[in-house]
């Protein structure tokens, strides 16, 4: 088993923390009780950092396995991005501005533009809405006030997790084309759900957030490099200063309590001892490493549901989109990402397509996959028809976030579990948001927060400037 650099830590050293799981949730705990004085060390099954949000080697390119973005009031992941200090690395638009593309309506009317003015909410989306092409008049007005019911309910309430974003939509004006046009759009992107599949709770959260709360708060992000630049070498990187003990290809078998209230994590060839344990795996990994009794419902956790994701990625000969990105309505296409500087590629366009919902297409041939997204590039893209198509090829993220479906709010758990000293940390906590790289930065902050709590640790001032800045 290698050992990562240990530089040496002050002398006032509190506890040793053993964090399990090296996605964005783990590294974010590993970082937090580091910084806070904590021995830590962080273990992780693959051989690198990153959870689902990575990069791999094709050839001479660099790929992520799928598109990931953040916006302006995504406060947890900026908190993040500067620790690790990658925040350059992945900047955020000056100002809203999604291009949206439906060949559907009449010449003239096919592009449509999502973007805010510097005006105060609601107002900001104003000028933008009322000249939006993908809806009528009438649909355009409804969505105003349908905007503004949503800004008029309450996110604690338990009663918006046991509903449906689609018939709250519906009983509140909304048309199918406002839904697909606008509502789904969005949604789709962020929740990973079609609105009559979204608890009304995720949906309202991220749009009550992102679109009115404050005027810059949907402010994209993107990496402009790849995204293993990001959660794992400049991660890594922050980790060893930290002086955090990583181990990489190292799976737990098993998380025991011991008579002390000490905890054994056995890993192949070695048991390590630990004050506190931070499980922050996906939910099935983490139902199967908890001890008995750490949680009253641990069934709970298996039932929240898995969505899958697909991301497509085709490499023409030739620069065929002009924009980073635009999403398109009436297509099976839904979010185009150039990808082309980010990848290494020195010539041609390389375009990664985001496609959420994608329960009836994750296990479809890539030949099936071709034949329909292909004809469709063309069809969005003029200057695709003439141009040869160098690679072509898929990958499948079949878990890639917890279903948001009504009711999940109840089976999320805290990071806090019955069994002293044992923690939980992953987007599928109890957040508050939906599966994102916010709710994965959120829940380790949670996780550390609540450990330090434990072992009467002060918290790091830097950690949770970002609660104030939410």
């Amino acid at each position: 088993m290698t050992h990562g650099t240990r530089p040496g830590r002050p002398a006032a050293q509190a506890g040793h923390a053993v964090v399990v799981g090296g996605g964005l949730a783990g590294v974010t705990t590993a970082l937090a009780l580091a910084d806070a004085g904590v021995r830590v060390t962080l273990l992780e099954g693959r051989p690198r950092l990153g959870g689902l949000a990575f990069s791999f080697r094709r050839g001479d390119l660099t790929v992520d396995n799928g598109q990931h973005v953040y916006l302006r009031c995504c406060t947890a992941y900026r908190w993040f991005l500067d620790r690790i200090e990658g925040a350059a690395l992945a900047p955020l638009q000056d100002r809203l501005h999604v291009p949206v593309l439906d060949l559907d309506r009449p010449e003239g009317r096919r592009l449509g533009r999502l973007r805010r003015d510097a005006l105060p909410v609601p107002l900001h989306l104003g000028r933008s809405l009322a000249s939006y092409p993908h809806l009528s008049l009438a649909d355009r007005a409804r969505v105003g006030r349908a905007a503004l019911a949503l800004k008029g309910l309450d996110l604690a309430d338990p009663a918006l997790d046991t509903q449906d974003f689609g018939s709250w939509l519906a009983a509140h004006g909304q048309s199918a084309r406002a839904v697909e046009a606008l509502w789904d759009l969005v949604g789709i992107a962020t929740l990973n759900a079609v609105a009559s599949d979204a608890s009304l709770a995720l949906a309202a959260m991220v749009f009550k957030t992102g679109l009115l709360s404050d005027p810059g708060a949907a402010d994209i992000g993107w990496a402009r490099v790849p995204l293993g630049d990001l959660h794992d070498r400049l991660a890594r990187k922050a980790l060893d200063s930290a002086g955090v003990r990583t181990e990489l290809r190292t799976r737990v078998t098993s998380v025991s309590a011991n008579a002390d209230g000490q905890w054994s994590v056995q890993v192949p060839g070695e048991t390590l001892e630990a004050d506190v344990v931070v499980l922050a795996v996906p939910q099935r990994e983490a139902h199967d490493l908890l001890p008995a009794g750490a949680l009253d419902a641990p069934e709970r956790l298996l039932e929240i549901g898995t969505a899958p994701i697909l991301n497509v990625h085709v490499v023409y000969d030739r620069k065929v989109l002009g924009r980073p990105f635009f999403a398109a309505l009436g297509s099976p296409v839904q979010w185009v990402f150039d990808r082309t500087d980010a990848s290494g590629l020195r010539e041609g366009q390389y375009l990664a397509l985001s496609q959420s919902v994608a329960q009836d297409e994750i296990d479809e041939p890539v030949a099936v996959l071709r034949e329909r997204y292909l004809p469709e590039l063309e069809r969005l893209l003029p200057l695709a028809r003439g141009a040869d198509v160098r690679d072509f090829f898929v990958t499948r993220e079949r878990t890639a976030t917890f279903a948001p479906t009504p009711g999940v709010g109840r089976l999320r758990p805290a990071a806090r579990t019955k069994a002293s000293g044992l923690y939980l940390a992953g987007a599928w906590t109890a957040t508050g948001w939906p599966a994102t790289m916010e709710s994965a930065v959120r829940s380790g902050v949670s996780a550390a927060d609540a450990v330090l709590g434990a072992l009467g640790r002060p918290r790091p001032q830097a950690l949770f400037e970002f609660e104030e800045a939410a």
